[in-house]
């Protein structure tokens, strides 16, 4: 499981992931992913992001993003939490969605950022 950065910082850049609680589905169909997506592209205009990859599995995901500014915390709580909220209100769930906080795994070279990114889009094959 990658490691959280101990202190965000601009610029940086991460290889992120999230999962469904006790490794249940928190993708169950295309509108669900639409919907995360189109919360995501929310996150990276506003925030003003850099995302080269992303995958959406079934029961989790996985983004590489650069952040300008120190804020990985608070733009990944508002795409956790809105994407929460719209799956347990379509599918009538109750209870936590995501399994924990994000995990996030700090790039640093540039072997790493296309390692990382190849590994992202390759994680369905």
């Amino acid at each position: 499981m990658p490691r959280r950065p101990r202190c965000q910082a601009p610029g940086a850049i991460y290889h992120v992931t999230s999962r469904g609680t006790e490794g249940r589905d928190v993708f169950l169909d295309d509108l669900d992913r639409g919907l995360f997506l189109t919360v995501l592209g929310e996150v990276v205009l506003d925030r003003g992001w850099v995302c080269p990859a992303y995958c959406l599995m079934t029961n989790h995901f996985h983004l590489v993003v650069q952040t300008p500014q120190a804020d990985l915390a608070v733009g990944m709580h508002r795409l956790n939490s809105a994407h929460a909220n719209y799956f347990n209100r379509r599918h009538d769930h109750v209870g936590h969605l995501f399994q924990s906080r994000y995990a996030a795994e700090l790039i640093e070279r540039e072997s790493h950022l296309l390692e990382s990114c190849r590994y992202v889009v390759l994680n369905p094959v």
